[in-house]
């Protein structure tokens, strides 16, 4: 059950009985009339603004509105009190008898709890990582890739569509350089000595395993060759084998993307030219010379006239470089042209992950899907922001392999990949993380993963001894739903169950804001919630989940205790973290 859409229904209903009453016009609009929790929680467990949105429509004052509305709601079984708040809030406490009934409900969903159908199955296509192919995936990529992957699987519990996409950038001067760099590494495994690798091609060792699988393929058929004959060969290959060993970084992360799409043949098909002219036949470009920002030069200002799209027109703050003045796409161009692509794929709702550098991105790509879509496509940027890596406070620059940056192996193989993944939601994207290899391995109430898995082992303890000592008793999801749950009257348990029975919730406002950095703090939430539970029990021994001669009551602590396993085991796999059953040291 979702109760909070359980009670917002009930609202409807009553709004709907006091239009036909005449108690308020009828045909308003109700739809901006919520049921959220209250912002303290000591002002009741739900609350409704209906009286305040609905006060100007109606003509009405707030508190007269809410004066109506408190006589239904105060006839609900579920209520045990109504009051209101300030100008027209109206708060309410549920009776504890509600949330005891409604963990049966959660039990007989098991996994599945949580689940919402607010998506209606609309496409979403969500695209993270897209690093260039140009070496391994570094740390910092780990992020936007967590960030992604856990944002798609969110948006799917939620009911929608969604598809996961990584976009290879393998057209541009980038994967040329790449190229000459492996061409050099395939040189030097056919036994030339290269000194030392030139400014501005790739140094990271990593490539000398490209230039000797191409030796081991072509032997030296390249070695006497221009450039012209071996430069297509050589990047064509190095790419593939990037491409290869990111796929290989992704699974180690638990990332399996569905489709990889290439920047190359979608310009080779003409996809480039093809949006632009759309855009001259719809008048959004134009030839014209535009000032560079006061300090900077950024990369695609060029001091003559070139084309310019009609960025401004879309809500950017200036038009933007779409063609350079020698006739050759910008990057921009190739980008427009890509997500016209995901458009006409059938994705009218796109969520794009990016690095921190790509901020100054965000208002032209946003203003060029609204002009080539006609206003029908949407795109939310994710920016995540920098990983500080530390090691017991000291900060982590460079692995040998890359070169210049550690690689998400290097910390996939030092902390898991569930580690890596958890913490990388223990912040919003939007802001810096600090990610110490010493402290997110500890075992400490500081570290959130330890903190949440050690909850999710703590209940698959406490029912295996269970299973144990009450031989034959049936502690699975269906054997608990029926347990009557009355005995449980102490605030910590009242607590967790409200907690518990808030997943539905959580997930519907994560996916509706695309912020899976909440399922990260709601299940620390619970297991706090749990903890502190299991902490009352030591010091009062009636709290214990086991009670000697009250089978009753141990068999209601036992359900409570699989809700809670049920819900941190959803949550984990919303994020792509495996719940674990034990903990070592």
């Amino acid at each position: 059950m979702n109760v909070f859409r359980y009670f917002q229904n009930k609202l409807d209903a009553e709004l709907e009985a006091l239009a036909s009453e005449g108690a308020l016009p009828s045909g308003m609009d109700v739809s901006r009339a919520s049921v959220e929790p209250p912002r303290d929680p000591s002002h009741g467990d739900i609350a409704t603004n209906a009286a305040m949105v609905l006060a100007k429509p109606a003509k009405m004052k707030p508190r007269d509105i809410a004066e109506l509305l408190i006589v239904k709601l105060r006839a609900w079984e579920e209520v045990s009190e109504v009051e209101i708040a300030g100008p027209g809030f109206i708060n309410l406490r549920i009776a504890d008898g509600f949330w005891r009934n409604a963990i049966g409900g959660l039990l007989k969903e098991g996994l599945e709890y949580g689940k919402s159908d607010i998506g209606a199955g609309k496409k979403v296509m969500v695209e993270y990582v897209s690093a260039n192919p140009t070496g391994p995936l570094h740390a910092a990529h780990a992020r936007g890739a967590v960030v992604g992957d856990a944002l798609a699987s969110l948006l799917a519990k939620a009911g929608f569509d969604v598809t996961r996409e990584y976009y290879i950038n393998d057209a541009g001067a980038q994967v040329d350089t790449l190229a000459r760099s492996a061409y050099l590494r395939y040189r030097e495994a056919r036994g030339e000595d290269i000194g030392t690798i030139p400014e501005g091609f790739y140094p990271g060792e990593y490539l000398k395993d490209v230039g000797e699988a191409l030796s081991a393929r072509d032997g030296g058929k390249w070695m006497q060759s221009p450039d012209e004959e071996w430069l297509p060969e050589v990047r064509a290959f190095a790419i593939s084998m990037m491409i290869e060993g990111i796929k290989e970084d992704l699974t180690g992360l638990g990332v399996d993307m569905e489709v990889y799409s290439s920047e190359k043949a979608l310009v080779e098909a003409g996809a480039v030219d093809s949006v632009m002219q759309t855009l001259e036949e719809r008048d959004l470009l134009y030839t014209g010379v535009l000032q560079p920002p006061k300090g900077k030069t950024p990369d695609d200002w060029e001091p003559r006239p070139q084309r310019l799209f009609k960025a401004m027109q879309f809500g950017d703050d200036v038009d933007r470089p779409i063609q350079k003045s020698d006739g050759s796409w910008t990057y921009f161009a190739n980008d427009v042209a890509y997500h016209l692509d995901k458009y006409n794929r059938g994705f009218t709702e796109m969520i794009d992950v990016w690095g921190a550098d790509h901020g100054g991105y965000v208002k032209r790509m946003k203003a060029a899907v609204k002009a080539v879509t006609g206003g029908e496509g949407v795109l939310d940027v994710k920016l995540c922001q920098l990983v500080h890596l530390m090691d017991g406070g000291k900060p982590v620059k460079m692995s040998k392999r890359a070169g210049t940056f550690v690689t998400l192996r290097d910390v996939i193989d030092s902390v898991g990949k569930d580690v890596l993944r958890f913490i990388m939601l223990t912040r919003r994207n939007d802001q810096t993380l600090d990610f110490d290899f010493k402290k997110v391995t500890e075992q400490s109430r500081e570290n959130p993963v330890f903190y949440v898995q050690y909850a999710h082992a703590r209940c698959h303890s406490v029912l295996r001894h269970a299973a144990e000592a009450l031989d034959g008793a049936d502690l699975s999801h269906a054997g608990l739903a029926p347990v009557v749950l009355d005995g449980l009257t102490d605030p910590a348990e009242l607590g967790l169950m409200k907690l518990l029975l808030g997943w539905p919730r959580t997930v519907e406002g994560a996916a509706e804001a695309h912020e899976p950095h909440r399922i990260a703090f709601y299940l620390g939430e619970v297991a706090a919630g749990f903890h502190g539970l299991w902490n009352k029990g030591k010091e009062d021994t009636t709290l214990r989940f086991l009670v000697d001669n009250d089978p009753e009551l141990t068999m209601a602590r036992l359900a409570l205790v699989r809700a809670t396993q049920t819900v941190i085991a959803s949550g984990l796999k919303v994020i792509g973290v495996e719940p674990v059953e034990e903990l070592r040291a």
